[in-house]
C-alpha cells in the first residue's frame, strides 16, 4: 500500500544517509524539508521532497498535512513498562517528608513493586502492561526498550520477561528486552547479598539466556544497591551469554560505575544525576551512548544531568522516560523533550535528536529507526497544525500529536 502525504508544514529529521548517532555539536543541527512530501510504500519510507518537486505518483491514500508537522516517532532506551500494580501510597510518603532511600530502607520501593508483581498472575502482569505500551505508543513511541527487575527471583524474574517477549509478538513496534535481575537485593539476602548475586549469575542468567528472553543486561550500580565489584562480576558473566550491558548508573552517587561500564564496552549508561569531571572525561571516544532520564528528576526532585556540559564537551546524549511505578510513572516522551529544554538547558533541535536518533543507537536500532531516511520504517509522528517544531518543548501540557503510524500504520 502507497500513502502520500503532502503540503507538510516541515518535515524533521529528514537523513539522506543513516546517521548512527549524534555527539556534541552535531545535535545541533535537525535537518528539515518546509512545504514538503512524503511517501511510504507498506512499512517503508519510499521516497520525499519538496512540493515543488512532487513527482506524480500513484498513491492507494494521500493525506493532506497542511499546516501540520511530521517527526519520526520517539525511540524510548529506558522503560519498565513491565510491572504490577502501583505505588501512589509512596507518592503521599515523599510529600509528608521521606525520601527515596528512606522508602526503600523500610520495604517500600523496588522491594514493594517486586512482592506485588511476584503475586500477580502472568497473564494479569500482560494486561496491564499492554495497556501502558498501547498509551506512550498513542504519545509518539515508536521503539521502545523494557527491562525486568520487579521479580528479584528466577520465577518472578522469568515472568517478566515473558510477559516482554509476548508483547514483542503481538505488537509491531521494536520491543528490546533487559535483564535486570540485579535491580535490588531482596529483603531475605539483606544480610548475604553476594548470595543473591550468586542466584542472579549462576541460576537466573543462564535460564534467561536458554529461552532467549532478553538482549540485554542491566545492573542498578549505587550505594545501597550493587557495587562496582557487583558490576564488573555481572557484566563479565553476562558476556559469556552474548548479552549487552545497559547500566543504571550515577543516580544518587559517582562510585565508578561509568568506568566499569565503559570497560565492558556497555551499549549504554543510564540516568547520569550526578556526573563528575573525570566522568565525562571517561565517555569522551567511546560507544557508549550516555542516556538522561529528566522526568525521573522531575518526580524524585533530585538534579538533573548536566546536559549542557556534557554536550559543550562533545558527548552524544540519548533521552529515555524511566517508566516505572516508583520513581517515573510516566511513559511520556513528549514531556521528557520539554524537561530536556526546559531544565537541561538542551535545544529543542538537540533533544529532538536525543529522542530519535540517539535514543535509536541506544537499542541498536540505528539503521531502522530513529530518522526520515529512505528504506527506514514508517514509524513517525504526524502533529496537529503547530506554529513550528519549537511548540513541541515549549506547550508542555499540550498534547500537538494528531496521529502516529507504526510501520506505516495508523496506531487506533
Amino acid at each position: 500500500m502507497k500513502q502520500l502525504f503532502i503540503n507538510i508544514k516541515e518535515l524533521l529529521q529528514v537523513r539522506d544517509e543513516p546517521v548512527e548517532k549524534l555527539s556534541g555539536s552535531e545535535m545541533k543541527e535537525l535537518p528539515t524539508l518546509k512545504n514538503a512530501w512524503l511517501l511510504i510504500e507498506d512499512d517503508k519510507i519510499s521516497d520525499y521532497g519538496e512540493m515543488n518537486s512532487l513527482p506524480e505518483l500513484n498513491a492507494d491514500k494521500t493525506i493532506n498535512a497542511e499546516g501540520k508537522i511530521i517527526l519520526p516517532s520517539w525511540c524510548d532506551s529506558h522503560t519498565h513498562i513491565v510491572y504490577a500494580g502501583n505505588r501512589e501510597l509512596e507518592f503521599a510518603d515523599r510529600i509528608n517528608g521521606l525520601s527515596y532511600e528512606e522508602i526503600a530502607n523500610r520495604g517500600g520501593g523496588i522491594l514493594n513493586s517486586a512482592k506485588t508483581l511476584q503475586e500477580t498472575p502472568e497473564e494479569e502482569v500482560y494486561k496491564q502492561s499492554a495497556k501502558r505500551l498501547d498509551e506512550v505508543m498513542k504519545l509518539g513511541t515508536g521503539a521502545v526498550e523494557i527491562k525486568s527487575g520487579y521479580g528479584l527471583t528466577e520465577e518472578g524474574e522469568l515472568k517478566m520477561l515473558r510477559v516482554i517477549k509476548k508483547l514483542q509478538q503481538n505488537y509491531e513496534l521494536p520491543i528490546k528486552a533487559t535483564f535486570l535481575g540485579a535491580h535490588a537485593i531482596p529483603k531475605e539476602y539483606k544480610e548475604k547479598p553476594g548470595a543473591y548475586m550468586d542466584l542472579v549469575i549462576d541460576e537466573i542468567l543462564p535460564k534467561v539466556a536458554e529461552e532467549k528472553l532478553a538482549e540485554y543486561i542491566d545492573i542498578f550500580c549505587e550505594k545501597g544497591y550493587f557495587s562496582v565489584a557487583d558490576t564488573h562480576k555481572l557484566l563479565s558473566a553476562a558476556k559469556k551469554f552474548g548479552l549487552k550491558p545497559k547500566i543504571h548508573i550515577n543516580q544518587f552517587n559517582a562510585i565508578g560505575g561509568i568506568q566499569a561500564g565503559i570497560e565492558h564496552d556497555a551499549l549504554s549508561l543510564d540516568h547520569l544525576e550526578v556526573m563528575r569531571p573525570e566522568d565525562i572525561e571517561s565517555l569522551k571516544g567511546t560507544n557508549t551512548m550516555p542516556v538522561a532520564l529528566p522526568s525521573c528528576s522531575l518526580f524524585l526532585n533530585i538534579s538533573y544531568t548536566p546536559a549542557r556540559e556534557m554536550l559543550d564537551a562533545g558527548l552524544p546524549l540519548a533521552l529515555a522516560t524511566d517508566f516505572n511505578p516508583g520513581s517515573t510513572p510516566s511513559g511520556n516522551m513528549n514531556l521528557v523533550v520539554s524537561l530536556a529544554c526546559i531544565k537541561m538547558k538542551m535545544t529543542p533541535e538537540e533533544a529532538i535528536n536525543a529522542a530519535t536518533i540517539n535514543g535509536a543507537y541506544a537499542m541498536e536500532l540505528s539503521k531502522t529507526h530513529g530518522s526520515i531516511t529512505k528504506g527506514k520504517k514508517a514509524n513517525f509522528i504526524l502533529t496537529k497544525e503547530i506554529p513550528s517544531y519549537t511548540f513541541l518543548p515549549y506547550a508542555f501540557g499540550t498534547n500537538s500529536i494528531e496521529s502516529v503510524y507504526i510501520n506505516g500504520k495508523m496506531v487506533e
